[in-house]
């Protein structure tokens, strides 16, 4: 009873407890352990825009405006490195029209990465992982301008994975080992983990720390199967374009609170 009077109270009543609230949990995140690779599954875009009563791209469209959110929460905190699942292999066998619009999507955000001004102040490279093979000429050559523009800045990256899946990852390394093996440049003896990772899409990337998912739905989903051995997982019942700094913040207060020892 008393939740569903709360309920009727306009959200802006709470506002200043919430904000209080907010830059409480954001001091005593600064002052802890920050992680320095965050990984998100961008789940529920789709479940949104159905709530709603809208067609599916509404909600990838506020995705990923909310990814832009989540960029400026991740360098205010100074957490370098933040790789987000934008597009599974999978997910091309959506419907054509879905499909399409997220194929348009992908390419204005890119176009608008390459001028975007804070991508060029703050000194964020951006790497887009996957098959890009797969993807439209008009995105995967938006994709790679975007590439070529950030390369020289290393002091934030953005990983983008489109046309990406885990698996797809692990197959096309071994077959660049393969053939490296088979033309003399590396000897089958000196193959171990450390050499995987040379050959994996983001070369030598740090292994994320924190691995979240939006949505509510409990599993990886294909998602850098080879990198998450050891991350902290953190699964979330809100929807992708719902997903708060609050939220985010409690995850990383989480994070800090757990005793990582990796497998020791």
């Amino acid at each position: 009873m008393i939740y569903r009077l709360i309920s009727h109270v306009p959200h802006i009543i709470f506002k200043p407890a919430y904000d209080l609230y907010e830059r409480y949990l954001l001091e005593k995140v600064k002052s802890g352990n920050l992680p320095r690779h965050v990984a998100i599954i961008m789940d529920g875009n789709r479940r949104w825009a159905r709530k709603l009563e809208k067609p599916p791209w509404y909600g990838h469209l506020f995705g990923s405006r909310k990814l832009e959110e989540i960029l400026e929460w991740c360098r205010e905190l100074g957490i370098r490195i933040l790789t987000v699942y934008a597009f599974s292999t999978e997910n091309f066998k959506r419907s054509r029209e879905e499909v399409n619009r997220l194929m348009q999507l992908f390419e204005e955000k890119f176009r608008e990465l390459v001028k975007d001004r804070r991508v060029h102040e703050y000194g964020i490279r951006v790497n887009v992982i996957g098959r890009k093979e797969l993807l439209p000429k008009n995105v995967r050559e938006a994709a790679e301008e975007a590439e070529r523009v950030t390369r020289k800045y290393n002091n934030y990256v953005l990983n983008i994975a489109l046309a990406y899946g885990g698996r797809s990852e692990i197959v096309d390394a071994v077959k660049e080992i393969v053939k490296d093996v088979m033309s003399g440049k590396l000897d089958v003896n000196d193959i171990d983990e450390d050499l995987l990772k040379k050959y994996l899409y983001v070369p030598n990337m740090p292994d994320p720390d924190i691995v979240i998912r939006t949505g509510g739905e409990v599993r990886i989903s294909n998602f850098l199967l080879y990198q998450i051995a050891y991350s902290e997982l953190f699964f979330v019942d809100v929807y992708f374009p719902e997903f708060r700094k609050i939220d985010f913040l409690r995850i990383i207060r989480e994070y800090q609170k757990r005793e990582r020892r990796f497998g020791r």
